[in-house]
């Protein structure tokens, strides 16, 4: 009888542990879950290029998303308000600018902006969807179909104050940046946990870069006196040069650095697209990127990036806005506009760009009038990041 009871309590409390045991599973289940719910946080997105590299359509692919707040450019008000200081002296008030932005923390403009009573005080504002529409501007839904044009006329006297209340109301924040020389200025958004902050860096066939820096100099002027710190009121020629090797220069540097022994922070964080690849596959690449950012491509975003990538025209009135174009066309048309000893003189500048992002050299007129003659040669697999 004895033993029988004994037996009975070792088995109660064999039931009782495994109760225990069970509840303690559950329990831990449900608090993993809720952990990964507390972490799941926004998604920031910066864009690094340099002019007249594509990354304005780039941004715009982003900007087709409902899920983004897109910007172009903030850095443009740390520029103009301090045009004497060095490109490279100016990243730390750039960063600092950034990180407030995408914490959606906007009063960070109060001191590069004389008058902030209406969005349309914010450079480039007209191309963010999300400054088209509400919260900021009624007259248009996001679904609409919002050309600048149309939102430069009806937004334009929106309350700036409304900005900060619609940059909280998306998943992911998008930032199209020009003014980052040094990708170890980000290190430290990129250590912060509450940023979640990823790198889409984005170059172009240099080539295609001087062609259009050419023809746009007189409007790209303001951003040569500062990258050269010069205070000249005629940049020449050979100032020009100088720049252009400054820019290929930065952008390698930035690629290295990112692929030789990255810090632990930077793993599935930084991206290298380059514009070449984008306009020839144009749909393969966005769904590239947009899973990078951790955003769904839409049958309207790709209807939209077919119909800008695949237009008629090659040149438009105004460069500085996305247009429908034949994308492809317009990304080779430099082998018409530059000689051969153009040519030659941007191969020379940017030689590391041209053997890091895997561009083939044009070496006599005969490469230049060849149709078959690729210039973009293909990436080796371990070289292409779409981490």
């Amino acid at each position: 009888m004895g033993k029988l009871k004994r037996t009975f309590y070792v088995f109660a409390a064999l039931i009782n542990l495994y109760i225990i045991l069970l509840l303690f599973t559950n329990l831990g289940i449900h608090v993993s879950k809720s952990n990964h719910k507390e972490k799941e946080r926004n998604v920031n997105i910066l864009i690094i290029s340099t002019w007249r590299s594509g990354s304005s359509l780039v941004g715009q692919f982003f900007n087709q998303n409902p899920d983004v707040f897109y910007l172009k450019e903030p850095s443009w008000h740390v520029w103009k308000t301090m045009p004497h200081n060095s490109a490279r002296g100016l990243q730390m008030a750039v960063r600092d600018l950034i990180r407030s932005i995408f914490k959606c923390n906007m009063s960070v403009l109060d001191a590069y902006l004389q008058n902030r009573s209406h969005v349309s005080n914010l450079f480039g504002w007209s191309s963010s969807r999300a400054l088209c529409s509400p919260p900021v501007c009624n007259m248009f839904s996001h679904n609409n179909d919002i050309t600048e044009n149309n939102c430069r006329k009806n937004c334009n006297k929106s309350p700036f104050s409304m900005e900060q209340q619609s940059c909280n109301t998306y998943s992911h924040i998008v930032l199209q940046e020009f003014r980052i020389f040094d990708i170890k200025v980000l290190y430290s958004l990129l250590k912060d946990p509450t940023l979640n902050l990823k790198i889409l860096h984005v170059v172009r066939d240099p080539r295609a870069l001087a062609k259009s820096l050419k023809f746009l100099k007189f409007f790209l002027k303001f951003n040569d006196i500062i990258i050269l710190k010069s205070h000249k009121k005629k940049i020449s020629d050979k100032d020009r040069e100088k720049v252009l090797r400054e820019i290929c220069q930065s952008q390698v540097d930035m690629y290295r650095t990112s692929n030789t022994h990255p810090p632990p922070f930077l793993n599935n964080r930084y991206m290298l697209l380059r514009y070449d690849d984008l306009v020839r596959h144009p749909w393969r690449t966005a769904k590239h990127i947009f899973d990078f950012a951790g955003l769904k491509l839409t049958n309207e975003t790709k209807s939209w990036i077919y119909k800008m990538t695949h237009g008629e025209g090659l040149q438009h009135l105004q460069p500085f806005n996305i247009t429908s174009r034949n994308a492809l066309r317009v990304s080779l048309d430099w082998k018409n506009v530059l000689t051969l000893k153009e040519i030659r003189m941007v191969q020379k500048i940017c030689k590391d760009f041209m053997d890091v992002f895997r561009y083939q050299n044009i070496n006599s007129k005969n490469d230049l009038k060849d149709l078959n003659f690729e210039t973009v040669l293909p990436r080796s697999k371990e070289d292409f990041q779409w981490q």
